[in-house]
């Protein structure tokens, strides 16, 4: 089992997985903030594809950031993850609430992100949704949900490590999943990193404009 020294690392990586859709002019990599950003630019310029990004937020559980009781995605989109919210208990008032708190972080992330930029148009095209790992899929199935009203041709996702059944799940829910490891156990994203410090928005901001910026919509 191979782990990661860091995210560019990781998506690295993960391009050699992808190559058939290298040199596209129909291919799309969208990277999902914050940590799918650097994953994503590496398969962007490995792949010669524009990158993007595509927003989504994680509902976290009160007092458990990290145990997801779903996504919220632009667009409108919300997705739970009903057997986690049952389990912990939470009311529907108490998951309102989150979801405000995660729709205003969403909607500054892309304020800052894009700037004055507008979406790539993704209509009739190969759209490779990439993050950083799939764990419980709640995010990746939001963003998956969204992307599908837009039209694209095909939705990929794109992981560099994946829980074993989550994959399974998201294939019945996209065209493909590509993931460079499916450990199992799997226990939790970060540990197949070396360095899973948090990107930051700065950084995200820094890849896209390296990277030629968030490309106007045609």
């Amino acid at each position: 089992m191979q782990r990661f020294l860091d995210r560019r690392h990781a998506g690295q990586a993960l391009a050699e997985r992808l190559g058939d859709y290298a040199d596209r002019p129909d291919v799309v990599v969208l990277g999902i903030p914050r940590g799918g950003v650097p994953v994503a630019y590496e398969i962007a310029r490995r792949l010669r594809a524009p990158l993007d990004i595509f927003l989504v937020r994680k509902l976290g559980a009160p007092g458990h950031e990290e145990l997801a009781l779903g996504a919220i995605a632009s667009g409108g989109v919300r997705v739970l993850n009903e057997d986690v919210v049952h389990d912990l208990g939470v009311s529907r008032d108490m998951l309102d609430a989150i979801t405000q708190r995660a729709q205003a972080e969403l909607e500054r992330r892309e304020r800052q992100y894009r700037r004055d930029r507008a979406p790539h148009e993704l209509s009739n095209r190969v759209a490779i949704l990439v993050d950083d790992g799939l764990a419980t899929g709640a995010t990746m199935r939001a963003a998956a949900i969204t992307l599908r009203r837009r039209n694209p041709a095909r939705v990929i996702v794109a992981v560099p490590v994946a829980a074993a059944h989550t994959y399974a799940l998201l294939s019945d829910e996209v065209d493909d999943v590509v993931s460079a490891e499916i450990p199992d156990p799997f226990y939790a994203v970060g540990i197949w990193y070396e360095d899973s410090s948090q990107t930051t928005d700065e950084e995200v901001r820094d890849l896209l404009d390296h990277a030629g910026g968030t490309p106007q919509a045609a």
